[in-house]
């Protein structure tokens, strides 16, 4: 009973810094503390990941997410240095912040009730192991896993090429 407990605490806890970390990210004007709220949300997913008892995939996620795509992202953002007066004006954005919560509301209930039977269905499950898991990524799905790698690395160069091009037309 109080571990169950202890369970539903951590995840509110989690879901909360999730949460909180999405709205920073959507909300913030500066992309430098969007960036901060992306690597928020992502811890919260890795502690998800150690809650369901996924050690591997808690520790993937703060390598690959945490320690790649949101410290790119953050060079990414301090190379572009973009600035409040390039950005588009949105004189909708509560507004459509608001329609997308209320979009997504019923599938995170429905995922949240779904959330609640996985431990009945992981008992029943056969151990998924780093070895086996190293072995999937490695064999069935290097191909997507790669061709991911080079879509962030070309976006990320694409960003700065065209940062570097707009500050070098303002210079002269």
């Amino acid at each position: 009973m109080l571990v169950d407990n202890l369970e539903l605490i951590i995840f509110s806890i989690l879901a909360f810094f999730m949460l909180g970390g999405a709205i920073v990210m959507l909300l913030s004007k500066q992309t430098i503390f969007s960036a901060f709220g992306f690597l928020i949300t992502m811890i919260g997913l890795a502690g998800m990941f150690a809650l369901l008892e996924s050690r591997f995939l808690a520790v993937a996620q703060i390598m690959v997410s945490v320690g790649a795509v949101v410290v790119l992202s953050m060079l990414t953002i301090l190379t572009v240095n973009a600035q409040e007066k390039n950005l588009p004006k949105e004189q909708f954005k509560t507004l459509w912040i608001l329609f997308s919560l209320g979009l997504v509301s019923p599938f995170t209930f429905l995922l949240y009730k779904v959330l609640l039977t996985l431990p009945n269905h992981f008992a029943e499950m056969e151990t998924l192991t780093a070895k086996v898991t190293g072995e999937l990524l490695f064999s069935k799905w290097v191909l997507p896993f790669e061709t991911l790698s080079i879509l962030l690395l070309s976006a990320m160069l694409g960003a700065i090429i065209i940062a570097k091009n707009r500050s070098k037309g303002e210079q002269s």
